[in-house]
């Protein structure tokens, strides 16, 4: 995975839960195209108004749901998302937020696992904490799921930024 939407892992009970967390700052190339200064319907200039997409909050609650069924399996396997099932949002993400990740293992097999999760941010202005979204996903085992495909041998899921994460975190 090229891009990681987390920053640090916080807290992991193995097979039950993982927390994460990322930061949202200015510094996020994709807030300054999402949404930028705009001219309004009466001919008025809008502020820029960059949030971050709800496309890569989700990618965010993946990773860390990701990372929570590849712990589980002790990274025997490739994981990856199959399916988002649901995804209801309620406001925003915005710079100066820290937006926390919270999956869930509902059930795991051999083919793959469901997760639930949540999305809040901490707003440092007001200190207050929000609810963003509730995420479920479904994982795919693929070197079970895909018999006589050739992948390659090393877990191209799990790179070394997920390595570091992981170390960090002390999980590996």
């Amino acid at each position: 995975m090229r891009w990681s939407w987390i920053d640090i892992i916080t807290q992991v009970e193995r097979g039950k839960s993982l927390v994460a967390v990322k930061n949202v700052s200015m510094a996020e190339d994709v807030l300054h195209d999402h949404f930028p200064a705009q001219v309004g319907p009466g001919g008025e200039s809008l502020d820029p108004a960059p949030v971050m997409p709800a496309s890569l909050l989700i990618e965010g609650m993946a990773q860390t749901a990701g990372l929570l069924v590849g712990y589980t399996g002790d990274f025997e396997e490739k994981v990856i998302l199959g399916k988002i099932v649901k995804a209801t949002f309620e406001r925003e993400v915005t710079p100066g937020q820290t937006v926390r990740f919270e999956a869930h293992l509902e059930r795991m097999d051999p083919s793959g696992a469901n997760t639930t999760g949540t999305i809040t941010v901490l707003d440092h202005k007001t200190g207050e904490r929000h609810h963003v979204a509730n995420v479920e996903l479904i994982f795919s085992h693929i070197d079970q799921n895909m018999a006589g495909t050739e992948f390659p041998e090393e877990n191209f899921v799990f790179t070394d930024n997920f390595r570091s994460l992981l170390r960090a975190a002390g999980m590996i």
